[in-house]
């Protein structure tokens, strides 16, 4: 089992457990790493300050048993001057770059998913789509981010809605192009377990076939549950292990504090997970 996750939200932020309760749980599940990773985006941002002296507090009480990092899940439209000292980033797409009266984000509700592509992009879903693909091409040069998030978000609702088919060469081109583009640039790309632990959506965060061309392209992966909640601190971990796999890839990359305390990477074989 991978023994790890870096993409860990809190009641600092939209989860639904304390830091120190998910702490707890990753003891429990024989965790080496734990990476926090609160928001920092348009609609959901922590209290900076509290978030720091939260994270260390933790990190001085549980340093024997578990390596605790402060990271922070920071939005491709906010400032990354927000979050000073964060160890790593997490670079995501939640919001287009449209002037919105409030904050619209691609994962908040279906109802505000098709109000924004109605009301900006003309009721074209490949329009918002494409949109959505140029920014996301752009999150290491606005967030230099360590890996990237949940690529593929837009697709959030797709499940339900029905709004394009993911196959489809219309959709794939631009996010191929923003996924090579990324890869070019150095930077990781998680496998986003959240949507599929939560019962959200049937595929992962990149999708098959996105995955696939991420292999082909050379480009290095995480794998994240993105939780919410401590009971899927791990959650759906088996599925990303298996479909890894699958699609190519024979390591996966783990963040650890080394000697000198600063946070470093390196890889686990997959096949020994």
């Amino acid at each position: 089992m991978l023994r790890a996750n870096y993409h860990t939200h809190t009641t600092m932020c939209d989860g639904t457990n304390t830091a120190e309760e998910m702490v707890q749980q990753a003891i429990r599940l024989g965790f080496y790493h734990l990476g926090f990773s609160g928001h920092m985006d348009p609609d959901i941002h922590m209290d900076w300050d509290a978030y720091v002296a939260e994270i260390g507090r933790l990190r001085q009480k549980y340093d024997d048993q578990l390596d605790i990092l402060m990271g922070v899940e920071l939005d491709n439209v906010y400032d990354p001057a927000c979050c000073p000292g964060a160890e790593y980033v997490i670079g995501s797409t939640h919001f287009l770059d449209v002037q919105t009266p409030v904050p619209m984000s691609v994962d908040n509700t279906p109802q505000m998913m098709q109000q924004l592509c109605r009301e900006y992009y003309g009721g074209d879903w490949l329009a918002l789509c494409r949109a959505y693909y140029q920014l996301e091409a752009q999150v290491y040069d606005r967030t230099h981010c360590t890996f990237v998030g949940h690529f593929d978000l837009v697709t959030r609702f797709n499940d339900q809605l029905h709004f394009v088919d993911e196959t489809s060469r219309a959709y794939l081109d631009p996010a191929l192009e923003a996924m090579e583009h990324l890869v070019s640039q150095g930077v990781p790309f998680e496998i986003n377990c959240g949507a599929v632990n939560r019962g959200r959506k049937a595929e992962l965060y990149p999708r098959t076939e996105l995955l696939r061309a991420l292999h082909d392209f050379g480009g290095q992966i995480f794998i994240s549950a993105d939780a919410h909640q401590g009971e899927l601190l791990n959650g759906a971990f088996d599925v990303a292990v298996a479909k890894a796999i699958e699609c190519g890839f024979t390591h996966v990359n783990v963040l650890e504090h080394g000697p000198s305390g600063q946070v470093r990477m390196r890889q686990l074989a997959l096949d020994t997970l």
